[in-house]
């Protein structure tokens, strides 16, 4: 064969052309992947910001935090006025709230409600992005004598949106407790209860007209806590099942994994037994509380800490419920911040991801579900000394971390880089960061009976370098800081191979170039 003949140049350059070709159609591949990840009909997790907080952050500092933490959907609770100003100009979207004892006005008045919206969304959209008006908060069971206004006011306040000319970007609805669907399990055997029904037809049909989702508050914890004995933990919990622990439908021989999916599914079954099949559940409240009373043993950091991980990375999983795995629902987790201003049971102001300060209740194991909320990706955390705490107290978890604990505590003893200032909550601090990072960061581990708090703050003064700190330094080469916008380990390892791909190609055309170049110099 003359492999110098036109025709065969010609033959060969149509053969490397799609590998040619590929090259740029892979990178484009990758940037239309990057992008989808950012659509806005894609599923998300949101994040409830109720604001019964001891110091609470300024406006403008709750907002930097949210950019920080990479949180792009929020719900309040009321139309905050100060909040959403701070919001304008983000990218985050938010679910503007209205409180209960506002309903019996808007249900009432078609005057009231378009004040509402023209004081409360149209003065502030679309510079700030609000995304939806969530109508009360569980009405029909909380304060069942206002369920009569419930949908007036929702179609007053629609009618306020259409002359404001928003009903296309602003959705309203009106979060539900999971009480309100009977017989939950199976799900194909759930129903609303019947006595809502005079609620719930005129409800649904108005979410189905204006395309706008059923909003549940959803908690595993809860039916967990009321079936002891009967839902596994496990199922709580989204942790891995053996078959012979998953729950199946009798009816459907669906499998369910997970307490949350059945939920899920027990209203699109409730509301299929009311001929509504087009509208979607939003999951507005879900969470689990990291510290509860006697009565509450399963209200822990560990239990919050797999909940909500767990929750996470099932919803960015994009895997949707065994009904309709095509159709993921977002999830608004419960919540930002402890409430610690909140009266109840001790489980009531501790269902935050962070203390009012910032500082993370426990360290999120989100890994690989991008950088929301990636705070465990940097090992960038410490463990320290809570302020205030009394002396004698301090010391006590002092001794127990240098001594039962086994903390390595070399490092405050006299003439050494930590011991000054030396004060016993610096050593305190120092003690409690050892062990923290020894026990791996794990949930409970920065606690010492309620004495120390985690924090991202380097607490390392001067050449005293805090164990964390060290960690973090060890860890540099193979660890990047999510939150400054690094990529995952799978998408490095896809980029990796795109290039060497790349430049196999590249050099295969050079080859063939040049042989053919001295070819045609030979001949």
């Amino acid at each position: 064969m003359d492999l110098f003949n036109p025709t065969i140049k010609i033959i060969t350059f149509l053969f490397l052309l799609p590998f040619i070709s590929s090259t740029s159609g892979l990178t484009k591949a990758w940037e239309l992947k990057a992008q989808d990840s950012n659509d806005p009909q894609q599923p998300y997790v949101g994040i409830n910001v109720g604001t019964d907080v001891s110091n609470l952050l300024s406006p403008s500092e709750l907002v930097s935090f949210l950019q920080l933490q990479k949180i792009t959907h929020i719900r309040l609770y009321e139309a905050d006025s100060d909040i959403l100003r701070a919001l304008a100009g983000t990218k985050i979207q938010v679910i503007v709230g209205i409180p209960n004892n506002q309903l019996l006005a808007l249900g009432s008045s078609n005057t009231t409600a378009v004040s509402w919206v023209a004081r409360n969304v149209a003065a502030y959209y679309p510079t700030t992005l609000i995304s939806a008006i969530a109508v009360g908060d569980e009405v029909l069971s909380s304060l069942p004598s206002t369920a009569p206004i419930l949908v007036p006011a929702m179609e007053f306040l629609y009618s306020a949106l259409v002359s404001a000319n928003l009903h296309h970007r602003i959705k309203i609805s009106a979060p539900h407790s999971a009480s309100i669907i009977l017989e939950p399990f199976p799900p194909s055997q759930a129903f609303f209860n019947s006595s809502l029904n005079f609620v719930l037809q005129p409800l649904l049909s108005f979410l189905s007209r204006t395309g706008s989702p059923l909003m549940m508050n959803l908690y595993p914890y809860y039916v967990f806590m009321q079936n002891r004995g009967l839902v596994p933990i496990e199922n709580s919990l989204f942790k891995p099942l053996t078959p012979a622990k998953e729950e199946v439908d009798p009816n459907t021989l669906l499998h369910y994994t997970n307490v949350l999916d059945a939920m899920i599914d027990a209203a699109y079954f409730s509301m299929k037994n009311l001929n509504v099949t087009d509208v979607p559940v939003l999951v507005t409240e879900s969470g689990w509380p990291s510290k509860g009373d006697k009565m509450e043993p399963y209200a822990t950091m560990d239990n919050a800490n797999t909940y909500n991980s767990n929750l996470i990375k099932h919803v960015l999983d994009r895997s949707g419920t065994p009904l309709h795995p095509e159709r993921t629902s977002s999830v608004y987790i419960y919540e930002l911040f402890n409430e610690d201003l909140r009266l109840g049971p001790v489980s009531e102001a501790n269902w935050g991801l962070f203390y009012g300060n910032t500082t993370a209740v426990y360290l999120l194991h989100v890994s690989g579900s991008g950088d929301f909320l990636a705070n465990d990706t940097t090992n960038r955390t410490f463990c320290v000394a809570v302020d205030g705490v009394d002396k004698r107290t301090l010391q006590a978890a002092l001794d127990w971390a240098c001594g039962p604990g086994r903390a390595n505590c070399s490092e405050i003893q006299p003439g050494e880089e930590c011991y000054q200032p030396n004060t016993v909550r610096n050593h305190a601090s120092y003690a409690f960061d050892s062990y923290y990072h020894m026990e791996g960061q794990a949930a409970g581990s920065c606690d010492f009976k309620g004495v120390a708090i985690v924090t991202t703050t380097d607490p390392s003064h001067g050449s005293c370098i805090f164990p964390g700190s060290k960690k973090v330094g060890d860890d540099a080469n193979v660890t990047r800081n999510a939150t400054d916008g690094s990529i995952s380990e799978g998408r490095r390892l896809r980029c990796r191979e795109e290039k060497i791909f790349q430049l196999v190609i590249l050099l295969a055309m050079l080859f063939i170039s040049t042989f053919f170049f001295f070819g045609s110099s030979i001949r």
